[in-house]
């Protein structure tokens, strides 16, 4: 009986992911869950009492599923730049993975405090394997800076979300060499190191020739 409903409750999360990023939260109801799964509407809930908590599951299952193949990522890296270039690959690749697109999902809807508390905290912990690389090219604020960083994967990922005109790879190159190199681009950020030695923090203007 236990392994039965083991089963049925594992169904009924690959049915929420399947809703979720096909059409987002609004597609995540439990008349929806009941029809992919076989199951009567009141069976559903005796499984998950709302659409929260089936959401909160799927934070607790899924969000460290997502977050262990950044991390392996990342531990296969030598320096701080690969470590970060892994972060950002690693993540943007799995846009088309169905436990992402349910984790974005999630991420963008409109939910109760407690399933917001634990994204949140799943967020937080997504950020904190980047902070020591960030660290070591000598941020000052580097959970700040991972953050902002976290803020331009997120933005890759929506513009493939899109599928637009780009392919992924191009996307993907151009997200690690913004995040990696600044606006300035990799010829201009060089140059600059080449006088400030450390990517990110600020040098002496007098040493910059900089054109009015």
């Amino acid at each position: 009986m236990a392994e039965h409903r083991t089963m049925q409750r594992g169904a009924l999360l690959d049915a929420a992911r399947s809703l979720l990023s096909e059409g987002g939260t609004e597609a995540l109801t439990f008349p929806a869950l009941a029809e992919r799964t076989g199951l009567a509407r009141s069976s559903v809930y005796e499984y998950f009492r709302s659409r929260a908590a089936v959401v909160e599951e799927l934070c607790a299952v899924d969000f460290p599923v997502w977050a262990a193949e950044v991390e392996n990522a990342m531990e296969r890296a030598a320096t701080p730049e690969e470590k970060i270039e892994a972060y950002v690959r690693r993540q943007l690749d799995l846009v088309g993975d169905r436990r992402h697109r349910a984790v974005v999902a999630i991420s963008a809807s409109e939910l109760d405090a407690g399933a917001r508390e634990k994204i949140r905290a799943a967020h937080g912990g997504l950020i904190a394997m980047i902070v020591e690389a960030l660290g070591d090219l000598g941020h000052d604020q580097p959970r700040l800076a991972a953050m902002l960083l976290q803020g331009s994967v997120d933005a890759a990922v929506r513009r493939i979300e899109l599928s637009v005109a780009e392919e992924p790879g191009v996307i993907a190159d151009t997200a690690v060499a913004m995040i990696l190199n600044g606006v300035q681009g990799v010829q201009g950020v060089q140059g600059v190191q080449g006088v400030q030695g450390v990517q990110g923090v600020p040098g002496d203007p007098d040493d910059l020739d900089v054109q009015g």
